[in-house]
C-alpha cells in the first residue's frame, strides 16, 4: 500500500494579499506556490505517494478546516508548509496544526519544507526508501 500525505498550507490566492507573507517570502507570489506545489505533488505519485492538499486562510476557519482534513482517512505523512511555519505572524496557528496533528494523526510523520520546491526532499528524510528511480 501506497503512503497518504496531507499537505498542508496557506491558499495561494491569499499570499498576494497578506503583508506578513509579502515579507515573509518576497519572491513568492500566488501563481509560484500554485506551480511549486502542482510540481512536487507530480513528484510525489511518480515516487507512489498519494497525496492530499488542505489549503487554510490565515486563521479564522484553518483550525476546523485542518481537523476535518485529518478526519478524512489515517496519513502516513503530514507536511505543514513554509508558509505557515516561517511566516512569524503565523506562529500560534503553526502551534495550533501541531497540536491538532498530535491529536488526529499521532502515527503520522511530520516533515517541513522551505518552499514550494522542496516538498519531495522533505518526505525523503522520513520515507528514504521513496528515492527516485532514475
Amino acid at each position: 500500500m501506497s503512503p497518504s500525505m496531507l499537505t498542508v498550507g496557506l491558499d495561494p490566492a491569499l499570499v498576494d494579499d497578506a503583508p506578513s507573507s509579502r515579507a515573509a517570502f518576497p519572491e513568492l507570489d500566488a501563481e509560484a506556490v500554485r506551480a511549486g506545489v502542482a510540481a512536487e505533488r507530480a513528484r510525489l505519485a511518480e515516487l507512489g505517494i498519494t497525496v492530499d492538499v488542505c489549503l487554510l486562510d490565515y486563521g479564522r476557519t484553518a483550525e476546523a478546516v485542518y481537523r476535518a482534513a485529518l478526519s478524512r482517512k489515517d496519513y502516513d505523512i503530514v507536511m505543514i508548509g513554509a508558509g505557515v511555519r516561517l511566516d512569524p505572524a503565523l506562529t500560534p496557528l503553526f502551534e495550533a496544526l501541531v497540536d491538532i496533528t498530535h491529536e488526529l494523526a499521532p502515527g503520522a510523520k511530520l516533515c517541513f519544507n522551505v518552499s514550494p520546491s522542496t516538498t519531495v526532499e522533505a518526505v525523503q528524510r522520513w520515507w528514504p526508501e521513496r528515492k527516485p528511480l532514475v
